[in-house]
């Protein structure tokens, strides 16, 4: 092999990507976990506590300190589920709406920047493949 495994060039990626993100979340205010729960409640219909901890991948234990946070900051909002009061439901505010898009929004000139040195046709397959073999859209 000429290149070194994929796990250890994503890998180094992921941490890049990472330390970019970083300061525009810790600028709206948001640890990545919380990140993760906006965008899972934007994305997908996961309305139980228990249904974002698996849309996540957070340990549901865990999960509760980042809704607390969300919660308090007024980005989500959590009712009990009128078909098992044991349950809370979960929903994505306007605020939290908002903070995300422009998260992303950031996001997107940072990974703009971070993959300008590409070639335009080699980014856009890169972000092709990305996406497929992330299962991904």
């Amino acid at each position: 092999m000429d290149r070194p495994e994929l796990g250890f060039l994503l890998s180094r990626l992921t941490r890049e990507v990472m330390a970019r993100e970083k300061p525009i979340l810790d600028a709206a205010g948001l640890e990545m976990w919380d990140y993760a729960v906006l965008t899972a409640l934007a994305e997908s219909a996961v309305p139980t506590q228990a249904q974002l901890a698996v849309a996540t991948g957070r340990d549901k234990t865990r999960l509760i300190g980042n809704l607390d946070r969300l919660e308090a900051a007024g980005m989500v909002a959590r009712e009990p589920d009128p078909a098992d009061r044991r349950n809370r439901i979960v929903s994505l505010t306007d605020t939290g709406s908002q903070v995300l898009q422009s998260c992303r929004a950031a996001i997107a000139a940072m990974e703009a920047e971070l993959l300008e040195d590409l070639d335009p046709a080699d980014r856009t397959a890169f972000e092709r493949a990305l996406t497929m073999l992330a299962g991904a859209r």
